[in-house]
């Protein structure tokens, strides 16, 4: 490969702060409020223009989609920004499940609400490039911005950007599943001049279950969810394939729809799931984004032939960007495993509880009989790098374990911990990595976090 030599050049400090926090989806955005929440300076780095990640630039509303009766809900952040989002109109009923589904351009409003009132220094449209190191201690990070290279300085950083970026660059160990075995990405896409009297009509004519997501994409659940109803939709795209609508190869349409508005409008269609995609390589990413949204148009043609209400639909929009779901993980102080979600692991240094919610690797199981798993502080610490904690779905796990942390609901669980971590260990002046976790675990519950 050809290589060039940059200079070396002096980079500016644009600021210093206490807990800096890199990436504002789900995880990030509970982070920085846990650590503010603590009485430290915190800072919000986002590398797009508005808070939020997966639910505001992806657009994927249902945070809690899980949830039904019988369920073991998390407390804390989460369950705030479903409240929040509520009580500024910001959310319609999740039609398959007990939970809000959130609008994901209101949020962006919500989100900025959240960060002002807890002062949180806000930085959008700044993307982290590099790790400033001491030692094997993390002192900030550099960016790229339209104000050019510049560093921002911290006593202790969170990496919540998903894939693990600044554990990666920080020479912290991370693993990263095999290209071939990896979950699909999706362009998630939306429709406006929908006939919802029609589509509803035709949902009910024509009922789909979680057990029909077996049929389609050979998914293993527990049997106890394959009577439960589901927005999934598939008979219209498999009639679209046999017409040649869709090519007859092309596998990956099929999902679900969400929400619908009084205006016409489906919000959040989940209809495209690609595999062979590695989100950490920024070819297969514009390949992605191309394919993705070629389609959807397809996707939307096949809705409009084959699905009652969608005759006159129209493109809305499109995700800000790719939704993604596996890439890297670090290698933490302990690495949670399938064992561990599936059999209500418990753990001395709990930071928070998660529902026994698995999603991904062929796997659907949901949480309907109040089993649930503690979550531990030791995912989020890294191995060989300190002051630097991990949040989101990059924290330590085996793949089916993945499958559980990886959801929205659990990345603000792996958030507020981690932000509350980081800023008692700022105030006790000790490092991340031995941080009293009974102070830690003592100051979740006063911001309404259930531990154990």
């Amino acid at each position: 490969m050809k290589q060039i030599n940059e200079m070396s050049r002096v980079v500016p400090v644009m600021v210093e702060t206490d807990v800096l926090v890199v990436g504002s989806g789900p995880a990030g955005l509970a982070a920085a409020l846990g650590a503010a929440r603590e009485g430290v300076k915190a800072m919000l780095v986002e590398r797009y223009g508005c808070f939020g990640g997966v639910i505001t630039q992806v657009g994927v509303e249902g945070i809690a989609w899980y949830r039904h009766e019988g369920t073991t809900d998390v407390e804390g952040i989460g369950i705030e920004f479903e409240k929040r989002a509520k009580e500024l109109g910001g959310t319609r009923k999740e039609p398959q499940s007990q939970s809000e589904a959130l609008d994901a351009e209101m949020f962006k409003y919500v989100a900025d609400q959240l960060v002002q009132e807890a002062g949180i220094v806000p930085l959008l449209h700044c993307l982290a490039v590099d790790a400033v190191m001491d030692g094997d201690t993390i002192k900030g990070i550099i960016t790229e911005s339209k104000s050019g290279r510049q560093a921002v300085l911290a006593k202790r950083v969170i990496d919540a950007t998903g894939d693990a970026d600044i554990a990666f660059h920080a020479g912290a160990p991370c693993r990263k599943t095999p290209k071939n075995e990896m979950m699909g990405v999706t362009v998630m896409f939306s429709c406006a001049g929908v006939n919802n009297e029609r589509f509803l009509e035709y949902v009910k004519e024509n009922p789909s279950t979680i057990g029909d997501w077996g049929k389609g994409w050979e998914i293993e659940t527990t049997g106890k969810e394959d009577g439960l109803f589901s927005t999934y939709l598939e008979e219209p795209f498999n009639r679209a394939r046999k017409d040649g609508v869709i090519p007859k190869n092309l596998t990956s349409i099929a999902g679900t729809w969400s929400t619908l508005t009084d205006a016409g409008e489906a919000t959040n269609l989940n209809m495209i799931y690609m595999l062979d995609y590695d989100c950490t390589d920024v070819w297969d990413l514009t390949k992605a984004e191309i394919y993705g949204r070629y389609q959807a148009i397809l996707a939307i043609e096949a809705l409009r032939k084959y699905v009652p209400g969608f005759e006159n639909a129209k493109l809305r929009n499109f995700g800000m960007t790719l939704g993604t779901r596996d890439s890297r993980k670090i290698i933490g102080k302990y690495c949670m495993t399938e064992h561990d979600v599936r059999n209500q692991a418990r753990f001395e240094d709990s930071i928070g509880i998660f529902p026994e919610f698995l999603d991904g690797y062929g796997l659907l199981i949901l949480p309907t009989t109040g089993r649930y798993f503690q979550v531990p502080y030791g995912i989020t610490v890294p191995q060989k790098v300190e002051n630097l904690l991990v949040a989101g779905r990059c924290v330590a796990g085996d793949k089916i374990s993945h499958a559980a942390l990886r959801s929205m609901m659990c990345c603000t669980v792996t958030g507020q911990g981690a932000g509350v971590a980081s800023a008692i260990s700022v105030k006790d002046n000790v490092r991340c990595s031995t941080v009293n976790v009974k102070r830690v675990q003592k100051a979740l519950k006063r911001q309404g976090v259930r531990i154990f």
